[in-house]
């Protein structure tokens, strides 16, 4: 999933730290409600989480927590637009650690992972909106299949 809709466009201040989100671009009240519609969809849906992972930036944290209640920082969801030299390696991280989830027997519901478009485009190579949602299992080889898109819940 894509963090929902923020105050602006543009990426990042130049000085941001993950450790202050005064730094950093966030949620709009928009976005905020965006994530609150989606937490309403899958309640109305009954669509089990069982784990969220999330990016440390706090527009993915605190989409994460509106929408699903809970959030587990993972450094591999990090916004490789800021990170470009270790992309390679983040993406490889999301990849096999979908592929560890797909072959587990005991999965009792989803698994969410709140992240960057940047991030999802490496994987899919697909740009996606804010809070939309893009559904993949690993596709047997090196890589990841495309089985679904849920766009953002419409206000």
């Amino acid at each position: 999933m894509r963090h929902a809709a923020t105050d602006s466009n543009a990426g990042d201040p130049p000085e941001f730290r993950l450790d202050d989100c005064a730094t950093q671009r966030n949620l709009s009240e928009a976005g905020r409600e965006q994530a609150r519609r989606v937490r309403a969809l899958f309640r109305a849906e009954h669509v089990p989480v069982v784990q969220v992972f999330t990016s440390p930036w706090c527009r993915c944290r605190e989409t994460a927590m509106l929408a699903f209640g809970k959030a587990e920082d993972w450094d591999a969801l990090s916004s490789t637009f800021a990170l470009p030299d270790r992309e390679p390696q983040l993406l490889e991280r999301v990849r096999k650690r979908i592929g560890n989830l797909s072959t587990r027997k005991s999965m009792d519901g989803n698994v969410v992972m709140v992240t960057h478009n940047v991030n999802i485009a490496g994987l899919t190579k697909l740009s996606v909106a804010a809070a939309e949602m893009v559904v993949v299992r690993p596709d047997g080889c090196c890589g990841l299949r495309v089985v679904a898109r849920i766009a953002p819940p419409a206000a």
